[in-house]
This record gives C-alpha cells, structure tokens and sequence, in this order.
C-alpha cells in the first residue's frame, strides 16, 4: 500500500483505539472509583460482600444462588467487560503489530516491565482483562508480557490498593504491594524464561508475517469481525462457569467465624478456593472485611487478599487458548503459593 495513504490510516487506528481506552476506562473505572475513594476513606467500607452478604456462610448449592451470583457479578462487571471485548478486539485490527512486538515481544525482563505497567491504568478484574490478554497474545505478545499486564491490572490495582488501605488497614495494602510487584514481574519473568529458542524464533516470523499482511484500511471491517468471533467465543463459558462457581460458593467457603483459625490447612484450603473463584474488581475487600468480624483469623484472609483477585477459573478457561496450558497451570500454582505465604505473613504479624 502507498505510504502516504497508510500513514493516515493507521493514525486513525491509534486515536479510535485510545478514545476508546481512555473515554471507556474513564466512564467504567477512573471516575467511579475515584468517588468511591471518598466513601472509602469516611465508612471504612466500600459495600458488602458479594460472596455472602452480612451472614455467616454462603448460601446452599443451588440454582438459584447460581442465578443469584450470576446477576449480582454481572452487573458488577458488564460495562468492563463490554470495555474488554473492545479493547481485545481492537488492539488486534487498529494497532499496528510491529508496535505490540516491540513494547511486548520480547522474551526478556523488559517486556515483563512494560506489560506490568501498561495494566495500571486498567484496573480490571480477572475476567474483564482477560480478552484484551487475548488480543496481545494474537498480536506475538511474549506469554510473560502479557501474563504481567493480566495479573498486574488487579493484583497492582491502584484503586484497591487505595481501598484497602481505608477499608482494611494499611498493613494489608503493603502486604498486597509487596507481594504483588513479586506476582506480577517474578511470574513474567519466569513465564518468558520458559520460552524456548525455537519458540522465540517462531513468534519472531509470525510478527513478521503479521507485518506484512497488515492492511490498515481493513482495520474497521476487522474489527468488527474480531470483536463478533471473541464475544462468541469468550461470553458463553464465562456464563456457564460464572454460574457454576456461584451455585459451588458454599463448598469453596464454608460457615466463617472464629474456628476458621491460622492452621496451614485452612491457610492453603482458603488459597485454593480463592483461586478459584471469582469476583468483580475491588470485591476480595468487602470480602475479607466481612470475614474478618466475623471473627475468622488473619491467615487465611491473608490467603485470599492475593488469590481472590489474581486469576479465577472462568478466566484461565478464557485464556486457555491463548497460552500453553503448562503456562496457565503455573500461573494457578504460583497464585495458590503466593496466597500461601501472604496467609503466613498475615498470621504471623497481624
């Protein structure tokens, strides 16, 4: 294609992409959570748990607490995922590849960095970054790139970060921090470490091929076409497994109160089901707060403030196309792990 003709094209493909970004990211998070830091800061509370409300333990296994769950997190989460699809999809047809190989395509630390900090504007849940995840990895992310701008948009939350310092104490938010800085770029690195030469070289040709076959004056068509193919393919598991880990919530999270004590047992069990399950962005703090009066101990509070977030079920299924599933098992292992040493931590000093 004439230079002078695609130059235009593919500008016009970066200003779509960043109005989307920044108007969408601003009506769905920057401004919301920016008032909930001032409710935050005054009630000490940001809601109630989703998990349970204000009772001991999570309703029986059923259909309707499916529904139940299904409907309380989906109106939680719809305008991000909405958001997420968009951004997924475009990210394929309206940036240019060679720009997401050379920010994100590289197997080394600095591709790690970058994807790290390029989540921290978003500050999605699990599920709601996952199809933008999706998107980078179509585009030759490197796995840990984008395995860093997955975990690094809840675990380095900044708007949590915020919230729980006011809602749970300051403690638990440099616990999170600390942690989560080792989460998100020590699981990168080790991610991209994993990356073999020949596999480095195999993703180097399909950017170039990428490249070439790169017509920026299809981009809208593509779009639109990426963005049909990801919602049916992303929504309706997301639906059926969202359901089932609502109707499961009284199996991952039995009655809570002072017998939920600082054991390793209960410290791994309540990292597994924390794993596990999923939440809407924000909600593993009403969450632990709730448990907490309730008179459960620090550690396994401590295990979820790192597993509740980071990934969930749902989301690995989500993904499961777009890494290698040696990939995404490593991740749920290091995420329970992490949940295990943060529930030590909290048991210890707290």
């Amino acid at each position: 294609m004439n230079n002078t003709l695609r130059q235009p094209r593919v500008a016009l493909g970066w200003i779509v992409f960043l109005l989307i970004a920044v108007a969408g990211l601003f009506y769905v998070k920057w401004f919301p959570y920016y008032n909930r830091a001032f409710v935050a800061a005054s009630q000490h509370s940001i809601g109630k748990s989703i998990l349970m409300g204000t009772a001991s333990s999570a309703p029986a296994a059923s259909w309707q607490a499916a529904l139940d769950y299904a409907l309380a997190y989906g109106k939680a989460i719809w305008q991000a995922m909405v958001l997420g699809l968009l951004l997924g999809s475009a990210v394929q047809a309206l940036i240019p590849p060679r720009w997401v190989a050379r920010a994100l395509g590289e197997h080394n630390f600095g591709s790690v960095v970058n994807g790290g900090l390029m989540s921290l504007p978003g500050m999605m849940c699990t599920c709601c970054a996952a199809p933008v995840v999706a998107g980078l990895r179509a585009r030759e992310a490197a796995p840990g790139a984008a395995v860093a701008f997955w975990l690094g948009n809840t675990v380095l939350n900044p708007a949590t970060l915020i919230f729980m310092g006011f809602v749970l104490g300051w403690e638990w938010t440099g616990l999170r921090v600390v942690l989560g800085v080792l989460m998100v770029f020590g699981l990168g690195f080790a991610i991209n470490r994993m990356v073999t030469p020949a596999q480095a070289a195999a993703s180097r040709a399909a950017v170039a091929k990428l490249v070439d076959e790169d017509d920026p004056g299809t981009a809208f068509a593509r779009w639109i076409k990426l963005l049909g193919k990801m919602s049916l393919r992303l929504i309706p598991e997301y639906i059926v497994l969202v359901l089932l880990r609502g109707a499961a919530r009284a199996w991952l999270f039995p009655h809570i109160g002072p017998d939920i004590g600082n054991s390793a047992l209960w410290i791994a069990a309540f990292a597994v089901a924390g794993m596990l399950f999923v939440i809407p962005t924000a909600g593993e703090v009403p969450i632990i707060q709730a448990m907490l009066s309730l008179g459960m101990a620090a550690g396994p509070a401590g295990a979820l403030l790192m597993t509740l977030p980071s990934v969930s079920l749902p989301s690995l299924a989500m993904l499961a196309k777009s890494f290698p599933a040696k990939v995404l098992t490593f991740v749920a292992v290091s995420v329970v792990i992490f949940g295990i040493v943060a529930g030590g931590i909290a048991a210890a000093v707290f």
